[in-house]
């Protein structure tokens, strides 16, 4: 099973490389703090050509994600809506910036 580590390390980056369209949409760097096990810290820099994400919260981001590491699977994998995440409270965005996190939700799509 995937984890947020996987996502966020192996599986944005690669999006990135072969979209690269989306970095410049997104044009931001965004903080992922995830709990729980396969969880971490992780900066993502759209702003970049290259290197888009690091380990730890790393500079001052635009806006930053919080979630569970299992709910982050699960919408990463299409069995949870982020939209119905967001509004449980499972998936936050601070600060609720609507365009950036609709922009971000097509990276992680």
């Amino acid at each position: 099973m995937a984890s947020a580590k996987d996502i966020i390390e192996g599986q944005i980056p690669e999006k990135l490389q072969a979209k690269p369209e989306l970095a410049k949409d997104i044009n931001a760097v965004i903080h992922f703090d995830v709990s729980g096990d396969g969880g971490g810290k992780w900066t993502l820099d759209t702003t970049k050509t290259e290197g888009w994400v690091s380990e730890g919260l790393n500079g001052a981001s635009k806006m930053t994600v919080t979630v569970s590491n299992d709910d982050f699977v699960k919408i990463r994998e299409g069995k949870l809506n982020p939209q119905m995440a967001a509004m449980q409270g499972k998936l936050k965005f601070k600060p609720m910036d609507m365009g950036l996190a609709m922009k971000l939700a097509k990276l992680l799509a």
